[in-house]
């Protein structure tokens, strides 16, 4: 019977990863929202946290087990694998649902926001003025962002290994999408959709035994900057977890302010009725290496109130606010 748990809750971080990993990828959600509202914010920060000289030592040590249990490696293990998996699954349902139901998706999106902000405000406490304090400045740094013009897209390896760095904070920081902020960067394309399109290309060759693939200086090209950019996202993740794990432990209130502040401010970010505005050059539009058309910003408008279409957005709003309820509710029944 303990085995049967043991494997049930296992596969429920893969699962728990795969919904970060999704949120990761789609621009204006933020993974580190969605580890926040399924409990597992904390244990994440505090597991990249002991990634530290410690943990070197007893991997050079050989230390292997000791090293595996210090560094909390199952945990990071099961939901990195769910996550990066999602990359290739259902990521790519999302992207699909995207394109054809754009409206829907951001509504349910909106919606789970919107429950995410009572789910963390209710086990807030009191709310003092320091406290309210730091709410608004996550709030209006998180409404900022979504109005700030997106820069040009820019393969510098330098710039490749900041932009892994700043795009890592949708993971620690919850309200913060790192995909939204590649698209600020203007990098979001070549990092998110072109380098990940090739990597998979370069591994299914592989896989099929074709190799003439790596003497393709193009692909080359894409797996150098995915490389770097990986590199950056890795070093960004262990480093920001560590001032993460310092705050938290010693101003636990004023972060969680903070982030209920950066959640907050994001709904302006994934506001559900947008037109999408795509980069244009000397009048044509700017495409893609799958040929699709590269998203510049979003240009945000009001519904007619008595339509379908935007009946059934706020039922999907009502959807995903409920969704967040009913994970309040399942979790508040486990702990009694």
């Amino acid at each position: 019977m303990r085995i049967e748990k043991s494997f049930l809750h296992k596969l429920g971080l893969f699962f728990k990863g795969l919904a970060m990993g999704a949120a990761n990828k789609v621009p204006g959600v933020s993974g580190g929202a969605v580890a926040y509202v399924l409990g597992f914010y904390e244990e994440l920060i505090y597991s990249f946290k002991k990634i530290n000289i410690k943990a070197f030592k007893l991997l050079i040590d050989g230390r292997f087990k000791s090293f595996y249990t210090y560094t909390n490696a199952q945990f990071l293990l099961l939901i990195m694998t769910g996550s990066v998996f999602s990359y290739f699954s259902v990521s790519l349902i999302l992207d699909y649902f995207l394109e054809h139901y754009e409206l829907y998706v951001w509504s349910w999106f909106f919606g789970m926001i919107l429950g995410s902000i009572y789910y963390i405000n209710k086990d807030f406490g009191k709310w003092t003025k320091t406290n309210l304090s730091f709410l608004f400045i996550g709030t209006i740094i998180g409404l900022a962002i979504s109005f700030l013009t997106p820069a040009k897209e820019n393969d510098n390896l330098w710039f490749v290994f900041l932009c892994g760095i700043i795009g890592v904070s949708g993971m620690t920081l919850p309200g913060l999408s790192g995909s939204f902020i590649l698209i600020l960067l203007g990098n979001y394309v070549l990092l998110l959709v072109d380098s990940v399109n090739v990597l998979l290309e370069v591994i299914l060759s592989t896989l099929s035994g074709n190799f003439e693939i790596f003497s393709d200086a193009s692909k080359m090209r894409y797996i150098k900057i995915i490389s770097v950019f990986t590199a950056g996202s890795a070093f960004g993740l262990i480093s920001i977890s560590h001032v993460l794990g310092y705050v938290l432990k010693h101003y636990n209130k004023i972060v969680n302010a903070l982030i209920l502040g950066f959640i907050t401010g994001s709904l302006g970010i994934v506001w559900p009725w947008k037109k999408t505005v795509y980069l244009t050059e000397n009048g044509s539009f700017l495409l893609d290496q799958k040929g699709n058309k590269i998203i510049e910003n979003y240009e945000r408008y009001f519904p007619e109130i008595v339509s379908y279409e935007t009946l059934f957005a706020v039922l999907c709003i009502l959807f995903g606010l409920g969704l967040i309820l009913a994970i309040d509710y399942y979790d508040r029944k486990r702990k009694k």
